[in-house]
């Protein structure tokens, strides 16, 4: 789940590309899956110098999506910050309408029921997913956008009763001057993350005075990274993505 130009530019810079696994959601809620992303931190500060060669001190983080929220988390998640973070099409609000009510864009399709939707679904927790079961599974997330509860799915409580146990996992509410200089690429065409979650991202890190890069395109749409690799636009994205790290982790 990273543009193969993307990977081949952090190679060819020096950098050591490092994938970590956590366990999915809905087997495993939402705190477990934030200690999964600490714990993985944890180890390759740890390990990372002895197994890569790396700089402890020199990490950066990035991620779409899931993988965006996820950056967006480890700017105030973990310890010590990380030097820069690069989240593609994430979000920092996940109890927001957007997340917690249904979604029009997922209501156009056929309705998924409860059933249908718990089908491939187990008990035990899970860091990936077989091909043969990708769509069988794709089915809860229709049906928990359909229906406006993928926050009480994932996390295991209420955003409209139970909002502040959500404090501590929404980025939005966790910007401060400390958070690590920030790069968001989130395309104008987004159906899934809407593009206004990055906007208000962004909006929140210059409050606090962090510096960031807001990337945007009027045509792109989520994973635009993937369809739309061959393109100028994104090719300029990924220059201007590797001269943030640059500057911030230094080359």
């Amino acid at each position: 789940w990273l543009n193969a130009e993307l990977r081949e530019r952090f190679i060819g810079a020096g950098y050591i590309v490092i994938s970590i696994d956590y366990r999915l959601a809905p087997e495993t809620k939402l705190a477990a899956i934030i200690e999964d992303l600490e714990d993985a931190h944890k180890w390759v500060r740890a390990e990372g110098p002895g197994l890569f060669g790396i700089d402890p001190d020199r990490i950066a983080v990035a991620g779409g999506s899931a993988g965006g929220y996820l950056t967006l988390m480890a700017g105030f998640r973990l310890k010590p910050r990380p030097k820069a973070l690069v989240s593609f099409y994430g979000y920092g609000d996940i109890t927001g309408p957007w997340y917690s009510e249904p979604d029009s864009f997922y209501n156009v399709s056929p309705a998924v029921s409860k059933d249908q939707a718990y089908e491939a679904i187990g008990d035990s927790a899970v860091s990936g997913i077989p091909d043969s079961l990708t769509q069988d599974r794709a089915r809860l997330y229709l049906y928990c956008r359909q229906q406006g509860i993928w926050p009480e799915v994932v996390a295991g409580h209420d955003p409209e009763s139970d909002r502040e146990w959500f404090a501590g996992y929404e980025p939005l509410r966790n910007v401060s001057s400390a958070y690590p200089p920030t790069m968001l690429l989130h395309g104008q065409a987004d159906t899934d993350v809407p593009y206004e979650q990055s906007v208000l991202m962004a909006e929140e890190l210059k409050r606090h005075g962090v510096g960031h890069e807001l990337i945007t395109n009027a045509d792109w749409g989520h994973g635009f990274d993937f369809v739309d690799a061959d393109k100028d636009a994104v090719k300029e994205a990924l220059d201007r993505i590797t001269a943030f790290l640059e500057k911030h982790l230094g080359s």
